[in-house]
């Protein structure tokens, strides 16, 4: 009971939202360019001393668990870059509390990991598709690679997950003429398809003209197929998820501007370099890793993050202002 009274305190904000999913980013580098994520002229990466180390990710998780935690998502960068991947999944599986363990990643060093990963106690593999088409990959990503995203995605259905989750950045003159070629992937199998809005970060060349909303994505995709069906979506699901009848697979549309779902948000991120972000679009961060290399206590750390938890807002700031604020690119956040 100390527990549970300690995580109500710890880890709820001053509206009443309880965070039990921990977002941990594990390098901040990755072998693609997108546009969306990484500025153009690259960014500067930090010494592998300044990224988090194995020990020091395990000891947040088991702090975060103890204060109600129960999911946690690795991302990048490309997570998979990170060596010994399956090792630290393992580790974090057998934390008690840890319910749920997923990965975001590209997929290009999917296939040659996946055995191991599952084993370790990966969950649920999200894997970031914006095209399928190979000179528009190049175009999006900087790099070739396509085949290489499809074999991951085809792997992880032959591993045993039920569901994999693809991840679609959708811009207005991009990609956006791929819709329904995403939603025809979910026919024959269980794919869910969760085409996200175009966020402003910094370096992504934000432009107003490439946004598309999540009401003209639906719109697009129901003069299809006028008998899509709204799917009851689990509690603090980020996606407004949809179903072609007759189809194995979902489509989902992740609003983050046009209708963003912050009320219920119960999400907390840390940055591959330690730092705790309480919201994806705030840049107000505080460095759990120099807390630990001065040799504070884990009371000492809950202290601070439950500081930063208690002074999140109630929403972010909105698209228009979002894209005149400074935050780091996605690529130094973590996907």
């Amino acid at each position: 009971m100390e527990n549970a009274e300690t995580s109500y305190r710890a880890l709820t904000d001053s509206f009443g939202r309880q965070h039990t999913y921990l977002r941990i980013s594990l390098t901040e580098r990755c072998n693609l360019r997108c546009t969306y994520c990484m500025p153009e002229e690259g960014v500067e990466l930090r010494s592998k001393a300044e990224m988090l180390s194995f020990e020091e990710i395990l000891r947040l998780a088991h702090l975060f668990a103890r204060e109600g935690v129960t999911k946690i998502r690795l991302t990048g960068g490309e997570p998979l870059i990170r060596r010994d991947l399956a090792y630290l999944v393992g580790k974090l599986s057998a934390i008690s509390g840890i319910t749920s363990i997923a990965v975001t990643t590209n997929g290009l060093l999917l296939v040659a990991q996946i055995d191991a990963l599952k084993e370790a106690g990966v969950s649920l593999f999200n894997i970031s598709l914006d095209t399928l088409r190979e000179d528009r990959f190049k175009e999006i990503t900087r790099r070739r690679g396509l085949d290489k995203v499809l074999d991951a995605i085809d792997a992880t259905f032959r591993a045993g997950y039920e569901v994999v989750k693809v991840n679609c950045v959708v811009q207005r003159g991009v990609n956006d003429d791929e819709l329904l070629d995403f939603v025809a992937l979910t026919k024959e199998l269980p794919y869910e398809i969760r085409f996200i809005e175009f966020m402003p970060f910094g370096g992504n060349a934000w432009d107003n003209d490439l946004f598309l909303s999540y009401e003209d994505m639906l719109s697009t995709v129901q003069t299809a197929h006028p008998d899509l069906v709204r799917v009851d979506d689990e509690p603090h699901y980020t996606s407004k998820t949809w179903r072609v009848p007759g189809y194995r697979g979902k489509v989902g549309f992740i609003s983050s501007m046009s209708d963003h779902f912050c009320s219920s948000c119960n999400r907390l991120r840390l940055t591959a370099d330690g730092n705790l972000k309480v919201c994806l679009f705030g840049n107000a961060e505080v460095s759990l890793r120099d807390m630990m290399r001065e040799g504070k206590t884990d009371e000492q750390l809950l202290q601070v993050i439950a500081a930063a938890v208690g002074n999140k807002a109630a929403a972010h700031a909105g698209m228009l202002n979002l894209a005149q604020m400074d935050n780091r690119p996605m690529i130094l956040i973590g996907g």
